[in-house]
Formats: structure tokens, sequence, C-alpha cells
């Protein structure tokens, strides 16, 4: 996956942008430059539901990648929004960072009728590598949740096979929706706590073929999900969500690639409360040829 180009970065951005008081070199809007533009006569989620109902799991998955790939976005998705995260080192320093997430979970569809879409690991690093985005580690995911404007009540649904099926990505989706009228959510605004997140981690390096998963936070901020990656890469059910983060990254005022700093011995800390991320690389590379997910 390449880096983020700087000299693409359009002017700077100051208080009053996006990105609220923050004074950057670039603005926020230009981190979705390879967000593709949406599409005229897109599915709604409603009719992309219907469309993969009667499809196997990895038909679906390709039907998803196309249409996500194609624009067949909610363009609330493109408001990013900047998530601080800091980290005091043991010589009482601190580094600061800032990064710039998607303010919901991937969906298809419009902004009046989307379907938030769970995916597996090699759908989701198509996606992210395509758009010039990364996967959230867990204290991106923690920062993500403290810094929300609001905060769901998680709705887990009865365990089993029926997890996986669209039907149930339907339900979940209704379940929130549900939330959110009540809630009064504003699209574009920050939230969480209504899904899993799928989350990169220095346990895939000596486990690959795994997907991992953490979060789903309760209101009192504990999550569900502790950092697990007991299912393979090519698992999804509906309790998964696709939180997407910019690959580009603020580091003590310094512009820098999100590779770069999950990488180094010391920035890594700010990102990550596990240090760097061998294999990050590759582990956001798409893979070649055929999904290694065979027909399911």
């Amino acid at each position: 996956m390449g880096v983020v180009s700087m000299s693409l970065l359009a002017a700077p951005a100051s208080a009053g942008d996006d990105a609220g008081a923050l004074t950057l070199p670039f603005t926020v809007a230009a981190l979705t430059r390879n967000v593709p533009a949406g599409l005229r006569e897109a599915l709604t989620g409603s009719k992309f539901a219907e469309h993969v109902a009667g499809m196997d799991s990895q038909a679906r998955e390709r039907a998803i990648l196309k249409e996500v790939l194609a624009g067949n976005l909610p363009a609330f998705l493109s408001k990013l929004v900047p998530v601080a995260l800091s980290f005091r080192q043991a010589s009482g320093k601190s580094i600061s960072a800032t990064v710039f997430v998607m303010p919901e979970y991937l969906a298809i569809g419009s902004d009046r009728d989307f379907l938030r879409i769970p995916m597996n690991l090699y759908t989701a690093v198509a996606v992210a590598s395509k758009m010039g985005f990364i996967l959230p580690t867990r204290k991106i995911v923690n920062a993500i949740y403290e810094q929300s404007a609001v905060h769901f009540s998680p709705e887990p649904m009865a365990a089993g096979p029926q997890m996986r099926s669209t039907g149930y990505y339907q339900t979940h989706n209704s379940k929130i929706e549900e939330q959110s009228r009540v809630l009064g959510v504003t699209p574009g605004a920050l939230i969480s706590g209504h899904k899993k997140d799928v989350v990169i981690t220095r346990l895939l390096a000596g486990n690959p073929g795994r997907i991992a998963i953490y979060g789903w936070h309760r209101p009192n901020g504990v999550p569900i999900q502790p950092l697990s990656t007991v299912h393979g890469a090519c698992y999804a059910d509906y309790s998964h969500g696709i939180r997407l983060v910019s690959e580009t990254v603020v580091v003590d005022g310094q512009t820098k690639s999100i590779y770069d700093v999950l990488l180094d011995p010391v920035l890594s800390h700010v990102l990550s409360d596990e240090g760097p991320i061998p294999g990050l690389r590759t582990l956001m590379s798409p893979p070649s040829g055929d999904s290694p997910c065979g027909h399911s």
C-alpha cells in the first residue's frame, strides 16, 4: 500500500475548518480524495440487502467490494473527524497525535437508506488500501469511543450460524437505526458503541490468516469484546463494523504516515497500546489473485 503523498494535499487548514481548532498543513477533506464519488443510480441499503440475500458469503463479499469501490457509500462517511491521542514516555516527555477517522462504520447506500456492512478481513483491507485508509488499533478504538459525540448501547443478538446471514445484518442495522432516532443522531457526528471493530494488532504477526476484533463498549466504557483473533480472516458476522482511519496522522505537529508511526519503536505507543505492529504493510495489503477464502 502506498503512503499518502504530501504534495497532493491542499492548503493548510485552520480553526473553523473540519478539524476544529487544529492548525494543519492540509485540508482534512483532502484525505478523502481517494474515496470514490457516489453513484447516481446506486442501490440503496435496503435494495442491496435484497440483492445479496440469496448469495453465499463469498459472493456477498464480492458484491460488497464492488459496491463500495464504485462509490456506493453514504456521503457523510467522508466527513472525517479528528481524534486525539497521547503517550507519556518513561522520561516524562509526552507525545501527542491526531488521527482522522470516519464518523461511522462503512455502509452501503445513501445518507437516508444505508446498511452498515460487516466485511471479512480481505474485503476490509482491499477497501482501506484503495481509499488511502487503514484499520484502527485497540487504542484508537478506545479513543474514538471516549471522544464520540454519541454512545449507543450494544444490542447483541442470539448466537449461532445465523449471525453471518444478511438477515441478521439487516435486523441489527434496524436496531441501530431505532436507537439513532431516539438519540437524535446527526449524520456525520462521531458515534460508537453499536458494533465491534475489526482492528490491527501485533498478535496477527505470529498468527496469520486470522481476523482481529475488539470493542462494542457498554455505557460504562467497558468493551463486550476483548481483543480476539479466534476467527479466521474469512469470518464476518452482524456485530462487526469497519471503521477506517486515514493513513495521514499528525504527531507533535508533524504530518506523518501512520505506517511509519506504527512501525516506530517509540512513536508507535501514541497510537498503539501494544507498541510497534510488525508486518503491518503486509497485513494491510490485499491478497493477489483469487480470494483465499474459496467458496462457502
